[in-house]
């Protein structure tokens, strides 16, 4: 990796642990800057930096480094939520390959972050079902998780994935993109 390459991974992994504790009240629930982050990353980036950034996160969450929302430590794969950590590393590496193979623009970068939302929310509710009902005994319906881990979090989710491609779009006029051969006016 160059130099310019590993202070940008650096950037993004202290940007997701900060998006981590930047919590947003809405009614009950409480919302994360963290799923934005980890999107802008897999943008920016690109697919393997986003990647290994997020990856990056996650191993010092695991190694006992507190930057997850509840700590860390290597107990937190028994975390029902970890599933979404695992999501946010593949969604990287979807969305940063879908915006650099889709056309330019804020609608196609908004199908990326879509494609990598899908992912997240595939692997963080099934991860949340298994976890709950086999590993730490915390019995949870089908239904439920994907009412309240899917369902209520699908808007301000959707909306973290438009502010993703809106900036996205700017960074990538910019010429802030890392591993893109697309022209900027393309």
């Amino acid at each position: 990796m160059k130099t310019k390459e590993l202070v940008l991974c650096a950037m993004f992994i202290a940007l997701i642990t900060a998006g981590t504790f930047i919590k947003i009240p809405v009614g009950t629930d409480v919302y994360t800057l963290q799923f934005l982050a980890t999107l802008l990353a897999g943008l920016i980036l690109g697919p393997k930096l986003g990647a290994i950034s997020v990856g990056a996160y996650t191993f010092m969450g695991l190694i006992g480094i507190p930057v997850f929302a509840e700590g860390g430590g290597p107990g937190y794969i028994a975390q029902p939520t970890f599933g979404y950590l695992i999501g946010f590393i593949l969604q990287a590496i979807v969305n940063g390959l879908l915006s650099r193979r889709l056309p330019n623009g804020v609608k196609w970068l908004l199908v990326a972050n879509a494609a990598g939302m899908a992912i997240v929310y595939a692997l963080g509710l099934s991860y949340f079902y298994i976890i709950s009902n086999y590993v730490i005994d915390a019995p949870i319906a089908i239904w439920a998780v994907i009412w309240y881990c899917g369902m209520l979090q699908v808007v301000p989710d959707f909306l973290l994935c438009v502010a993703a491609a809106i900036i996205g779009e700017r960074c990538r006029k910019a010429g802030l993109w890392l591993n893109t051969s697309k022209k900027v006016g393309a």
